[in-house]
């Protein structure tokens, strides 16, 4: 493409005009470079967002709302032995989705193992054994839940965190990078990992976040650029960390809400220098920020007890804020980008869901019209929501209920509807193809049509259980589940 095609007929004609008066020369030369390098980044962009459509490079795919915009025909009936094109045998465990970028599939892994003790138990003051100053039925306890508890104590484990790479052809590892291995200065919940982070990447680079036990950047081969700790999280109750990081242009952004002194912060994500960073009043939360430029200021939004928070994100500064969430925040933010709305859930302890209008939002918006509309009732625990066209889906608590309310307006379509067959859900439901497909932790996963009426097309069950959320990638579904990674595909038998 020519120059001229990019600016147009006008800039021709003062083109003319210029090249007979020699002062406008040089302001014609330096104008035109400018037109001509911004066209080109603009093009760039537009070519890199479009090919970003195609993979699921990050936590909730590649439009952050948790559908495959690229996919048409998934599969929606699969068994052991029917439309699985490779399994494979994770080493090691982790609550991580998987991510995809063109031949690869990266997920995250944690593998503890107990350290050995040589030394005799000692007798206590009530004639019990003690390990450690443990008392034997605590080290008992701890022992039947892999060290982990729900009490704080580091148990008495050595875990070996990992990347690991799978070509998406074969279902064969093609390389495993151990980022770390350290000993938990906590607990976790029985049912939670030290691997929940999901990992994202841009193309180029990975950034994998292990919470407590540090942020890397590895290239696609697996070598590591850079890491950075950010320090120890305390979270409530040690139930465990998981809220993933968010990657906007040149900057990673990361959520540190704890039982100490919690922050929000984001780094350049070549060199992982910090670029701001700053305080927050909010207990623990495992939300993953989303950022959206729908205004013309890219902004970063996250989701959390105390407060709905918006930062500049070139400085850190708040742009608004608004109450009214439960405690124990997970569920993430998802945006609509034809209305300009933002939806907000949690579900721990009561329910709460806000439609939020991002135009004119600023400064404390709770109570103001810029709050659109809520429906407090049935919201989800675990799971984040998902938006699909006009239509907002989300489970309550972690069960599977599920309500389907019309994004623009808040009026339901259906629900709350028990799904049956689907028992414990942390994993969030995922659409492609007009399909929306759903998990549960035994193993199970609900197929039902995308639409304002719910209709099931099949329930589907293998030989492993789900916490992780589905990623899809064309008409391939990719399922990590506690033990196994599927790659389910149409097989036509």
């Amino acid at each position: 493409m020519k120059p001229i095609d990019l600016v147009g007929k006008e800039f021709f004609l003062f083109k003319q005009y210029v090249s007979r008066n020699d002062n406008l020369q040089l302001i014609f030369l330096v104008t035109l470079t400018f037109l001509i390098v911004t066209t080109l980044t603009q093009a760039e962009q537009q070519n890199q967002s479009s090919e970003y459509e195609l993979y699921w490079h990050q936590w909730r795919g590649p439009t952050s709302n948790g559908i495959a915009p690229r996919s048409n025909n998934p599969p929606f009936e699969w068994s052991e032995q029917r439309n699985i094109l490779w399994k494979l045998e994770i080493p090691g465990e982790g609550h991580a989705s998987p991510i995809i970028w063109k031949d690869q599939i990266f997920i995250l892994t944690s593998t503890p193992t107990e350290i050995e003790n040589k030394e005799q138990p000692v007798e206590n003051g009530n004639g019990d054994t003690d390990f450690f100053g443990l008392p034997l039925e605590r080290f008992k306890q701890a022992a039947q839940t892999g060290g982990r508890n729900r009490r704080g104590e580091a148990p008495n484990l050595n875990l070996k965190l990992a990347v690991i790479c799978i070509d998406r052809t074969t279902g064969q590892i093609e390389w495993e990078r151990v980022v770390r291995e350290t000993q938990p200065h906590e607990g976790t919940h029985n049912t939670a990992t030290w691997a929940s982070y999901s990992p994202i990447t841009d193309g180029d680079y990975l950034y994998a976040n292990f919470g407590s036990f540090g942020l890397y950047c590895l290239d696609l081969s697996g070598n590591v650029q850079w890491e950075i700790d950010l320090g120890d999280m305390r979270t409530r109750n040690s139930f465990g960390e998981g809220g993933s990081a968010t990657l906007y242009n040149n900057t990673l952004i990361v959520n540190w809400d704890h039982e100490g002194d919690s922050f929000i912060v984001a780094i350049d994500k070549e060199t992982g220098d910090q670029l701001w960073r700053v305080d927050r009043d909010e207990p623990t939360s495992w939300s993953t920020p989303i950022v959206t430029d729908y205004t013309g200021l890219p902004q970063v939004i996250v989701n959390a007890t105390n407060h709905i928070s918006s930062y500049d994100l070139q400085s850190g500064e708040i742009l608004w804020e608004a109450s009214g969430m439960t405690t124990n925040v997970i569920p993430c933010p998802v945006f609509h980008s034809e209305s300009g709305m933002a939806y907000f859930m949690s579900g721990f302890r009561g329910n709460a869901l806000m439609a939020i209008q991002l135009a004119n939002a600023t400064g404390d918006i709770t109570g103001t019209s810029s709050v659109v509309w809520q429906y407090n009732q049935d919201t989800p625990y675990v799971p984040s929501p998902l938006l699909y066209g006009d239509n907002l889906y989300f489970l309550k608590n972690r069960n599977g209920i599920l309500s389907c309310l019309d994004a623009k307006t808040g009026s339901v379509h259906y629900g709350p509807e028990r799904l049956e067959g689907i028992g414990d859900v942390y994993a969030s439901p995922v659409g492609a193809g007009g399909y929306i497909f759903l998990p549960d932790r035994d193993g199970n996963v609900v197929v039902f049509k995308h639409g304002t009426e719910l209709k099931v097309l099949a329930i589907n069950q293998l030989n492993d259980g789900f916490s992780a959320s589905p990623a899809i990638v064309g008409d391939q579904i990719y399922l990590r589940g506690h033990r196994y990674l599927y790659c389910i595909a149409n097989m036509n038998n």
